[in-house]
């Protein structure tokens, strides 16, 4: 009986808090669009195609280094048919500065093949057969799922997302993949692929890293600042 009791409580606890990150997940919704009514994805494209190989490069790299190695990339190979053809000295040349130039190399060029003998060189519009794409996880293909196609597959958590989600004390995870379920959980399915493009902007324009401008912040409000010392201090 106790223990059914603790679990009750347990549960009930578990369901308050829910409760609270939903109803400061929608405060927190509202007031990005009005700080950033335009939000589109950094990484330069001009085809879901393009979209996949430019996301498969930013592992661990900035979205500005990315856009800088693509134009050259896109020119010599702009589909999954040219790519597919290509040689691994060739597509290692352009993506060296990078970083992990080698892998990164080696996955493009196999996902392009993959697509191009399975795929019929399309992208596939189902999170579950993206995956199965070297060098697809679930967060480049909700990237592409989103921004492309308008698909709503999941909410992608970079760096920014995993630490000012955190901040706003809508998740308690430093996992990504715990805090996707917290989102998703949390946020209307029509802010998914938003409210991580507007938290991006957000991360890069005020809620930096290594110095936060809090006190200029228009989330304040909205935010408990999980983690930072008082503004007091």
């Amino acid at each position: 009986m106790a223990k059914k009791k603790t679990a009750r409580a347990k549960k009930s606890a578990d369901e308050e808090i829910v409760a609270e990150r939903k109803k400061r997940a929608r405060s927190v919704v509202r007031r990005l669009k009005k700080l950033f009514p335009v939000a589109e994805c950094a990484l330069h494209h001009e085809s879901a195609f393009q979209l996949l190989v430019a996301t498969i490069l930013s592992a661990q790299c900035t979205d500005e280094r990315v856009n800088m190695a693509t134009p050259a990339l896109f020119k010599k190979y702009p589909d999954a048919a040219a790519l597919k053809k290509s040689t691994q000295a060739a597509v290692e040349k352009i993506v060296r500065p990078l970083g992990f130039f080698r892998n990164k190399a080696a996955n493009i060029r196999a996902m392009a093949a993959m697509l191009v003998d399975g795929f019929d060189g399309r992208i596939p519009q189902d999170i579950d057969q993206m995956v199965t794409l070297p060098g697809v996880g679930r967060k480049t293909a909700s990237v592409v799922l989103g921004t492309w196609y308008g698909i709503p597959s999941g909410v992608v958590v970079d760096t920014h997302v995993r630490r000012i989600s955190n901040l706003l004390g809508l998740t308690e995870s430093q996992n990504p993949e715990i805090i996707e379920r917290h989102l998703i959980q949390i946020l209307p399915k029509k802010e998914w692929i938003e409210y991580s493009h507007r938290i991006i902007y957000h991360g890069r324009k005020t809620c930096i890293a290594r110095r936060p401008q809090c006190a200029d912040c228009g989330l304040l409000k909205h935010c408990p600042r999980v983690g930072l010392p008082s503004l007091a201090e």
